[in-house]
């Protein structure tokens, strides 16, 4: 599937919060209540992983004074995000998308078979504005690479 362009309406799905309660979750929940950030990532544990939701962690408070909702999004396990998340001492919610149904969604599923990953999600962000559209959209042309963080915050800010 192809990836959502600025101003499109999101694509909304249905997944886990990678916690010890593994609640279900849906994004159609979190739409309306300022801007919702969906940061994909393609492993816990790796190096550059940990580097992004570490990152985004130190800049939580920023995204609270926008009254944005940071997500994490992966194809890990519920167990495996929950672990992750302790390590780090990550704040914001990680949704396990091990049926691939949100990174399909977005058109950011990708395979390293090197390293035997496959239907793993490409590093990318997304920021869903108020009217549920697209209002920021960065996809990584190297996994290894992480976003501008400066550049996202100005499009949480102002979105």
């Amino acid at each position: 599937m192809s990836q959502p362009e600025l101003g499109d309406h999101a694509p909304t799905f249905t997944a886990t919060v990678g916690t010890s309660d593994h609640e279900s979750f849906d994004l159609e929940d979190h739409l309306g209540d300022g801007p919702v950030v969906l940061a994909f990532f393609p492993g816990a544990f790796t190096p550059p992983c940990s580097n992004e939701m570490i990152a985004l962690q130190g800049e939580l408070a920023r995204f609270a004074d926008a009254n944005a909702t940071l997500l994490g999004v992966s194809a890990d396990s519920p167990f495996c995000q929950g672990a992750f998340r302790e390590e780090h001492g990550i704040e914001f919610d990680l949704v396990s998308d091990m049926g691939g149904e949100a990174i399909d969604a977005y058109g950011v599923g990708i395979d390293i078979p090197d390293l035997g990953l496959h239907g793993i999600a490409n590093r990318s962000v997304f920021v869903i504005d108020d009217e549920g559209a697209v209002a920021y959209r960065w996809v990584a042309e190297d996994p290894t690479n992480e976003p501008d963080y400066e550049e996202l915050l100005e499009a949480v800010e102002a979105a």
